[in-house]
This record gives structure tokens, C-alpha cells and sequence, in this order.
């Protein structure tokens, strides 16, 4: 998943996706200068802040 799709999908913009990439929040990896996001890493955070709620 790239930052774009990760922003369409939890309906953020760039800046907060950047945000939870570089906080560790979101758990990816860079090739180079592009983000690469599992989508199970994904799920992982959705249901983690799910259970906060």
C-alpha cells in the first residue's frame, strides 16, 4: 500500500499519514524515498485504535 491509498483508505491527508508512518503508529518500511505499508499493518493499527475507543 503507498501513502496515497493508505490516505483514501483511513480518509486522512498526507501529512497526518506521515505522522503515524514516522511515529511508528503504522508500522512500514521505506524502499529509498517511498513508504511501503502492509495492509495487515493496517488492520492492525484500525483494530488497536478501535479498542481505545
Amino acid at each position: 500500500m503507498t501513502i496515497d491509498e493508505l490516505c483514501s483508505a483511513l480518509m486522512i491527508g498526507r501529512n497526518t499519514a506521515y505522522q503515524l508512518l514516522n511515529s511508528g503508529a503504522i508500522k512500514a518500511f521505506r524502499i529509498g524515498r517511498c513508504w511501503k505499508i502492509p495492509k495487515a499493518a493496517v488492520r492492525d493499527f484500525l483494530e488497536a485504535s478501535h479498542t481505545v475507543l
